[in-house]
């Protein structure tokens, strides 16, 4: 047991005031609007009127603060602390205003008692700051918010970068979250010669809000073993285990934490020195089995050092000291008196001289500049982001008029980008990309794998640049840590389980939202998500995978931080994909099929497009012939693409006086409301394209309402028909998973037909409904679409001969002669 003439040194010393500063400075934050070094005793006027804020997470994260600080004092090591715990905003505030930090970057914050009284009066109060480590917390890529993204972050932010430390403070609650639990996997993904480390430090208090948490209660055999057979070397901290010593935990914990660090050290330089001698030609060993990474069980109660008896309850080491341990300070005087004995407890005579600043002690541990946990660059990755070495598109691109596989084309370039930029671009995904057709990246790289390998295994190395673990939560923390430290990369994945991270998504977009507001925090690179395998061609797999509501997720967040991209074809991928690694700050999602599809647009035509988000297709529709406009056929998403310049084609064909503009969006926030976001289009701009008025038939990738939603302000919306998707779907060919939902081109003309004038196309509106039957039952009693419909191909496309099934065969007999228009 450790006593105090083994620990009462100089360093521990600063390591306790530390700590107790950083206490006393939570304390006064949830409470106190006033007398904030505690020059007269503490009145009702000194309280905030609604106690806002969580005490009972605060102490420990104080306390690894603490220890952190004092080991980068003495090592100069690079540090990045992910605060876990959703309530730790005070704390962390806390030591970022011991740090300095937060004086230099809140002006208003000035060094004296005035500034230390703005300080705690900002906290949770209207006009202030959040709850939570948020954007506006120096040193925070975590808020928090929603529990359990914390490891995930960690281990985003330890990629690429072979100096960082990691340190991690998981919360018991969040410890029982899905996401947190399948981030524990996570340095298998990890490479000990390129890579940071992560060092998880798990902080058992016991409780949650108002219940005990599962790690807490189970045998800490079963705990240790748990954590050994996921691949950790658990090294326990209890503090009840320690006598009245009052260094005696920091002892423990600092013992702990060296040791840790040490084995990181030893790992860390094993593979680096093997990794050097397989480089010189010479024998290595195994270099590329993912070793035992340390972690840390902190034990300590709840609410430590708080009020240990409130009312005739226990407080300290129960659920009661999760939030506000004594509520009615205000009112009541004895709360009031065990606040200010639970502040003077801490001895804020010793911390803080009479400007309010933090005396000598604690600066002998408080490292400099962005040493400091609060200021790294880390934390704050737009400072250390740099542009991307974008390979060209031209030797990538597909001629216009044959059929292309969108994300096939995408895949060697995203090769191309893995290699231009080897330490800085990564790829993400569950275990999908190539299902998702991106495997030209295993041309120039691997999966990274760090667990064991064996016969049949394909593209697993120790030094991938792929990172695929069947947890959207996980890959999508893990993304959002890379960027958030300055680096970038894409997460493609199967369209109907992006609902997966609806939510992370959510806090995400609230984060960018916060932080744009914030001048010191630099931009940082778009988060990127490529959804494929998407609604339309999920006919194999059913109706398990056919959902893309994914996008109307996205697009009820703030439209200046977000995109939802569709581009069209091949080319417009490329281009859509090149310009997401470009900009910052945004959410980019992209939605592209892999399965070959007509390439309407040659690159340059693609580039110009994508670049206007949206406009006409002159060629695709009748306008110029007929010089009028009767109807227009808008389309946003590639098969709805299809299925509406087939439409436009049927008319072409089959009704020749009928004027047909055919739209094209690919920025579909585009069509939002100008009088709330930057980003839509003018009205003005709008009115051209869609001739408020005329009646527009819009086929659209998603749920139909989405596009009600985003032009319900606009010009003519009366005009508006959408067709998407209908929740119709099932196991079946795609074009009947088209017709299911009325989007496929047959619908599409009759529709557009039927406003501009039935009467007069009666028998052709007849002969489109019969083929949409002839197509369903083929399909029924073929198991296959007729070759009409897959083989289809534009009319104005140059081309030797028909297409199979000719310009006007009939689905449902396989003749290329009959009444069925368009095929």
């Amino acid at each position: 047991m450790a006593t105090a003439s083994s620990t009462s040194t100089d360093r521990i010393r600063a390591i306790d005031a530390w700590w107790r500063a950083a206490n006393y400075l939570t304390v006064g934050q949830i409470y106190l609007l006033d007398n904030p070094l505690l020059d007269r005793p503490i009145a009702p006027e000194d309280v905030k009127p609604r106690l806002l804020g969580h005490w009972g997470t605060s102490p420990a994260l104080n306390l690894v603060y603490a220890h952190c600080n004092a080991l980068i004092a003495d090592t100069d090591r690079d540090l990045l602390y992910v605060c876990g715990p959703g309530h730790g905003g005070p704390a962390m505030n806390a030591n970022a205003w011991l740090d300095g930090t937060w004086g230099e970057l809140y002006p208003s914050i000035t060094p004296d008692p005035a500034g230390l009284q703005a300080f705690f009066r900002q906290f949770s109060f209207p006009g202030g700051i959040p709850s939570h480590a948020a954007p506006e917390t120096p040193g925070s890529i975590n808020e928090g918010g929603e529990l359990g993204y914390s490891l995930a972050h960690a281990y985003g932010a330890a990629l690429d970068n072979p100096d960082l430390v990691v340190a991690c403070v998981v919360g018991d609650g969040e410890a029982e979250t899905g996401p947190l639990a399948g981030s524990w996997q996570a340095h298998t993904f990890l490479d000990p010669v390129s890579d940071g480390a992560v060092l998880p430090i798990l902080n058992l208090n016991g409780w949650k809000i108002a219940n005990p948490t599962v790690l807490a209660r189970i045998p800490s055999d079963d705990l240790d073993a748990y954590f050994r057979g996921l691949g950790y070397e658990p090294i326990t901290v209890d503090s009840s285990r320690v006598d009245d010593d009052p260094y005696a935990v920091h002892a423990l914990f600092d013992a702990a934490l060296r040791r840790a660090l040490a084995t990181i050290d030893d790992i860390q330089a094993a593979a680096r020195a093997q990794a050097q001698r397989a480089a010189s030609g010479l024998p290595a060993g195994a270099t590329d089995l993912r070793p035992r990474w340390p972690m840390i069980v902190l034990r300590t109660p709840k609410g430590w050092t708080g009020p240990k008896e409130v009312d005739g309850q226990q407080v300290e080491g129960t659920f009661r000291a999760h939030q506000v341990p004594l509520p009615a300070v205000r009112e009541n005087d004895e709360h009031r008196r065990q606040l200010e004995e639970w502040m003077r407890s801490y001895r804020p005579e010793e911390l803080f001289d009479d400007d309010g600043q933090p005396i000598g002690i604690l600066t002998t541990i408080r490292p400099s500049g962005d040493r400091r946990m609060s200021a790294t660059p880390h934390a704050n990755g737009g400072r250390l982001r740099t542009a991307l070495d974008r390979p060209g598109l031209e030797e990538f691109g597909v001629p216009a008029g044959t059929p292309a596989s969108a994300t096939g084309t995408l895949g060697p370039w995203i090769a191309a980008l893995v290699q231009r930029n080897p330490s800085a671009f990564r790829l993400f995904g569950p275990d999908e990309t190539v299902s998702n057709k991106l495997d030209a990246v295993f041309d120039v790289t691997s999966r990274v794998w760090r667990a064991q390998r064996g016969v049949g295994d394909e593209h697993l190395g120790a030094h991938g640049r792929v990172t695929e673990v069947l947890s959207e939560h996980l890959l999508e923390g893990m993304l959002e840590g890379y960027v958030l430290s300055g680096r970038h990369g894409i997460l493609n994945t199967y369209e109907a389980f992006a609902h997966i991270i609806d939510s992370m998504v959510g806090q995400y977009a609230k984060w960018l939202e916060s932080s744009t507001d914030i001048d010191w925090r630099a931009p940082v690179s778009n988060l990127s998500i490529l959804l494929s395998s998407h609604v339309w061609r999920q006919d194999h797999n059913g109706f398990s995978h056919q959902d893309p509501g994914f996008l109307d997720v996205v697009a009820s967040k703030q439209q200046d931080l977000v995109r939802i991209k569709l581009p069209a074809d091949a080319n417009a991928l490329l281009a859509v994909a090149a310009h997401a690694m470009e900009t910052t700050d945004r959410i980019e999602v992209i939605v592209a099929g892999k399965h070959p599809e007509p390439v309407f647009l040659s690159l340059d035509d693609a580039v110009t497009h994508v670049s206007a988000g949206l406009g006409t297709w002159d060629w695709a529709g009748t306008e110029d012939t007929v010089g009028h406009v009767d109807v227009v056929l808008a389309c946003a998403g590639d098969v709805p693409t299809v299925e509406a310049v087939a439409a436009a084609d049927i008319i072409r064909q089959h009704a020749p006086s009928v004027g047909v503009r055919v739209v094209n969006v690919v920025d579909l926030l585009a069509l939002g409301d100008p009088r709330k976001h930057e980003h839509p289009i003018p009205d003005e701009r709008y009115d051209e394209l869609f001739l408020p008025g005329t009646p527009t038939v819009f086929a659209f990738h998603g749920y139909p309402s989405l596009v009600h939603q985003l032009t319900y302000r606009r010009h003519g919306h009366d005009d508006l028909h959408v067709h998407g998707f209908l929740e119709q779907g099932t196991t079946t060919t795609p074009f009947d998973m088209l017709m299911r939902n009325e989007m496929d081109r047959f619908a599409l003309a009759h529709d557009a037909l039927t406003r501009v004038d039935a009467g007069a196309h009666e028998s052709l509106l007849g002969r489109l409904s019969d083929a949409r039957e002839a197509a369903r039952t083929y399909a029924y009693t073929r198991g296959e679409d007729h070759p009409s419909v897959g083989e289809w191909r534009f009319s104005g496309w140059p081309q030797d001969e028909p297409a199979s099934g000719g310009t006007g065969g009939d689905p449902g007999t396989g003749e290329t002669e009959g009444a069925a228009p368009g095929n």
